[in-house]
């Protein structure tokens, strides 16, 4: 039987709003269940953030996302989770790393690197690292 992995995002107020952008870039579906929806409110003030959200798109392309309740700790860290987008299609990963950029730090440039035709890191607006590259041939 076939597992997958899929990249979980936690915020703290934002994740609908970081779900709708990365449904933006990469398209698909979203599907987000607020703590109301769901019964689980807790604090009031909580009640429409997101218990529970991911963005799935045709492509493979799969985060979930779900803003952790002020009950809990949360601490984003510095460089806990990077999410990697690869690909063979040059022009694809350029798009993406387009839509991505927008309102970003870039760390490192999407440009040639010794390893793949194609190499950049950028954290975007909501304060998570993307690592875009485009896949070379392994000969190891």
């Amino acid at each position: 039987m076939p597992i997958t992995t899929t990249t979980h995002l936690n915020f703290r107020g934002d994740a609908r709003a970081a779900l709708d952008f990365y449904h933006s870039v990469f398209g698909g579906d979203v599907v987000a269940v607020t703590y109301k929806e769901a019964g689980g409110v807790q604090n009031p003030d909580e009640a429409d953030w997101v218990m529970w959200g991911q963005v799935v798109a045709g492509t493979g392309f799969r985060v979930m996302a779900y803003d952790v309740p002020s009950r809990t700790p949360w601490n984003p860290g510095e460089n806990a989770v990077f999410v990697s987008v690869r690909g063979d299609d040059t022009e694809e990963i350029t798009a993406l790393w387009d839509k991505l950029a927008v309102g970003s730090t870039v760390v490192q440039p999407l440009e040639p690197a010794q390893w793949a035709p194609l190499y950049g890191m950028l954290k975007d607006r909501f304060g998570v690292v993307w690592v875009l590259d485009v896949t070379a041939p392994y000969s190891g």
